[in-house]
């Protein structure tokens, strides 16, 4: 069986998407790969095994272009709107939070925050599926 390891995203800027993560979902640089034409650095927590690939293009200046394929991210946490609200008060914008009820009944609570490059970013209330 296969085993979900890291997804990787394309970013302008290293320290401000290394402090973005840092600062939102507590991540740390696990490892960071220097190449003449790229870097690689590999982003993760103590929650999951899975890591988050940051690819730095040297000499690149101008914004990617996210299309219309890339979807989210998504991460859990134990506590939505406390979570919704540090990040409010640091400024990083998060969208407003959302009961997800279809039928009626919630099933999810959740909000989205876009990283500096405009990356969407789901936050769950950790339970049901999402622990």
């Amino acid at each position: 069986m296969a085993k979900y390891i890291h997804s990787m995203i394309r970013v302008l800027d290293e320290a401000r998407s290394v402090d973005f993560y840092a600062r939102c979902f507590g991540l740390e640089v696990a490892e960071r790969l220097d190449f003449d034409t790229f870097t690689l650095v590999y982003l993760s927590n103590g929650e999951s095994e899975t890591e988050l690939e940051l690819t730095v293009n040297k000499g690149r200046d101008t914004p990617y272009d996210l299309g219309d394929g890339y979807g989210h991210v998504a991460f859990s946490v134990e506590d939505v709107d406390a979570c919704h609200a540090r990040l409010e008060a640091g400024g990083l914008n998060p969208r407003k939070l959302v009961d997800f009820a279809p039928g009626g009944t919630v099933i999810a609570r959740f909000f989205f925050i876009a990283d500096p490059d405009g990356y969407q970013i789901e936050v769950l209330q950790r339970g049901g599926r999402y622990k």
